[in-house]
């Protein structure tokens, strides 16, 4: 399964780029010189080249104006499907404000895309028995699947795993430490 999403991960972006490419034609003779060149042009500026991928309200990257990235919303790093964890308070899996708009834009973009799936993987920290951690973290990564139900993706696109305290991010035992470890990730 996982292999499959890395070569799909890989052949989306250059399939996208490939059905943007352009042949010549008698277009591109009027943009060089002509008398329709004005009227190309305002049709380069206000076409589809400059709307975002997704379309819709949260901004998920692609391209906007001139100079934006050009791709899947996935790989910009401007972008908020760039960042991929969702953190907690301690013993909490309630969604925090400010994570709403990252599983936001995820949920947008699921939505968009009934053909990609995601694991939302929760984690907890060191503190608690194993089963709790494990119980905790399959908490959290529920609440983030809820929201992205709430929004229209299918539970079809959704695997919940939770792995407690077995993958920290942070070695340390110390509440910095922890609190990079209460959290849940969305590995597509």
């Amino acid at each position: 399964m996982r292999a499959l999403t890395k070569t799909l991960a890989i052949l989306l972006p250059v399939a996208m780029l490939w059905g943007c490419s352009t042949t010549p034609s008698t277009t591109e003779t009027d943009i060089t010189g002509g008398a329709e060149s004005g009227a190309m042009t305002e049709g380069v500026e206000t076409g589809t080249a400059g709307r975002d991928v997704a379309g819709g309200g949260v901004e998920l990257g692609g391209v906007e104006g001139t100079g934006g990235f050009v791709g899947d919303p996935l790989q910009d790093p401007d972008s908020l499907l760039s960042e991929r964890s969702v953190y907690f308070d301690f013993d909490k899996s309630e969604i925090k404000p400010e994570a709403r708009q990252i599983i936001e834009a995820h949920a947008e973009y699921l939505s968009s895309r009934p053909s990609v799936s995601i694991v939302l993987e929760g984690h907890a920290d060191e503190r608690g028995t194993r089963e709790y951690n494990l119980g905790l973290g399959e908490r959290r990564a529920k609440a983030v699947q809820q929201v992205m139900t709430l929004m229209g993706v299918s539970r079809d696109q959704i695997e919940v795993v939770s792995y407690g305290e077995e993958r920290p991010v942070a070695m340390g035992h110390d509440e910095a430490a922890w609190a990079l470890n209460r959290r849940v990730e969305i590995v597509y």
